[in-house]
């Protein structure tokens, strides 16, 4: 948590001159029209190259201080407008260093003014079930290089998602059932908590990457994509919003005890990003 503490205090501060930026950065209002019901969003990395696209101002701030989006806190409008980002990293830089600039980036073009709190929340601990045995078997490792950072990429429509994790980890959730593979369980964690009601912490002490197959109702599928596209910021009508009321996840729930893991309601402090002010628009790159 050190860095993330000092990338606060500099956010607060003022104090971005000696940390690292993006050689050339354009930050620009997605283009949201589109002729099909599709939606791609995600980082890619192309040599130095970055690329978000569609993510909102809550989505960015959530990545530039390595939280997750329920833990940034600030007006609506945070969550709604969508940009799209194309950087150029400086000599030597790599993945790793994204979350860095980007927070220099946000603080310069949105002029944020934020400041860190800790704040209990209710979670779901994914743990080992003690009721049922471990079903799932560790993938032997492989000598596939791997890609520092993070490279995430995901395409989703009402017919199901499709995610790219990067290092040939990938899920998709679609045909009523999620399948994760080259999956570890902190990733794990991560991405369901997108489908789910509130963030999900990884206790299980698996380090392994998994192959995971998690079948839920058809009702349920519904669902949870609908859970996925509001916790992206996504304002869905009355009529699509009333498919929530016709699935309680519990499909989801009984998947994960069927391969001997558990999601566990707990409360837990964990750190939240608060935005006090900044600019709706960016200014110009």
């Amino acid at each position: 948590m050190t860095n993330t503490l000092i990338l606060g205090l500099m956010a607060s501060t003022g104090l971005f001159a000696q940390s690292l930026q993006f050689e050339v950065a354009s930050l620009r209002a997605s283009d949201v029209r589109s002729q099909d019901q599709s939606v791609q969003v995600g980082l890619r990395m192309d040599g130095s190259q970055a690329h978000i696209a569609k993510f909102t101002l809550k989505e960015y701030i959530a990545m530039a201080y390595k939280v997750r989006s329920p833990q940034v806190s600030g007006p609506e409008w945070i969550s709604t407008d969508r940009f799209d980002l194309n950087a150029k990293l400086p000599a030597g830089a790599t993945a790793n260093d994204v979350p860095e600039m980007l927070a220099v980036l946000l603080a310069e073009r949105f002029q944020l003014k934020i400041h860190r709190e800790k704040k209990d929340f209710p979670v779901y601990a994914l743990i080992q079930d003690a009721k049922n045995p471990l079903t799932i078997k560790e993938l032997a490792p492989d000598d596939t290089p791997q890609t520092a950072g993070l490279n995430i990429a995901a395409e989703g429509s009402a017919k199901g998602v499709s995610v790219n994790l990067g290092n040939g980890a990938y899920y998709t959730f679609a045909d009523d059932k999620f399948q994760f593979h080259k999956i570890d369980m902190q990733t794990l964690a991560y991405s369901v908590e997108r489908y789910v009601d509130r963030p999900v912490v990884d206790l299980t002490q698996l380090l392994g990457r998994y192959d995971i197959t998690l079948p839920v109702t058809q009702e349920d599928f519904q669902a949870l994509l609908m859970r996925a596209a509001i916790n992206s910021g996504v304002q869905l009508p009355p009529q699509a919003l009333k498919l929530l009321d016709g699935g309680s996840g519990a499909s989801l729930f009984a998947a994960f005890q069927k391969v001997g893991l558990k999601l566990d309601s707990w409360k837990s402090p964990l750190d939240v990003i608060v935005v006090d002010g900044g600019l709706k628009t960016p200014t110009d790159n």
